[in-house]
């Protein structure tokens, strides 16, 4: 019974707007990551995901402090901001997230399905790195390809919906992106309740 219920949170889907990168891995690769995963090693252990929590960690801590104290969020917010300038002049002007793009993500604590440019063989093994708004959330995960379809268009360039199963997430990451998309559908059903009253 508890398992039905653990099934069907994960099956809520919603469509947002997050910040998203994702590339092809070897499924060598990937059965290297799941046998680590298998013995206990965090998927987070990788060494180029370092800097990334540390910079998306910030942006989340000061999220949940402008609940308690705008006006200090808002202080610590242009103070981060200037490092990051700094860092960026420093490091060649490269931050963590240059790498990842504001996209239509159609999420779920199972899988995910996104449009891309480029087709994806059935069976592929990709990785993502998800930064979920407005709360910078980092999730990282390790999917594999259910399906690729040709997306109608008018235009010269063909584009497809790809759709995802997660097979390698941290259980936190799982219930993460479970309540993110809780919380997205309240305010959605929210807004749309002032609308109707507007109206």
């Amino acid at each position: 019974m508890e398992d039905d219920r653990d099934d069907r949170r994960s099956s809520v889907r919603i469509t947002g707007r997050n910040l998203f990168a994702y590339k092809e891995i070897a499924e060598q690769r990937y059965l290297e990551y799941a046998k680590d995963f298998q013995e206990g090693i965090s998927l987070y252990s990788q060494e180029s995901l370092a800097d990334m929590q540390i910079f998306v960690g910030a942006q989340s801590a000061l999220g949940r402090l402008r609940d308690k104290d705008e006006d200090l969020a808002d202080f610590l917010q242009h103070l981060d901001m200037k490092m990051n300038i700094l860092l960026k002049k420093i490091d060649h002007g490269k931050t963590p997230l240059d790498d990842m793009k504001l996209r239509d993500l159609n999420l779920s604590g199972a899988g995910i399905a996104f449009i891309a440019s480029a087709e994806t063989a059935v069976g592929t093994f990709l990785e993502f790195r998800i930064v979920l708004l407005p709360n910078y959330l980092f999730i990282y995960a390790i999917g594999r390809v259910t399906k690729c379809e040709a997306v109608p268009h008018a235009g010269e360039q063909q584009f497809y919906r790809v759709s995802a199963e997660f097979y390698l997430i941290m259980d936190e990451d799982r219930e993460r992106l479970i309540q993110h998309n809780f919380r997205q559908q309240s305010l959605a059903l929210r807004n749309r309740r002032r609308q109707q009253e507007r109206d």
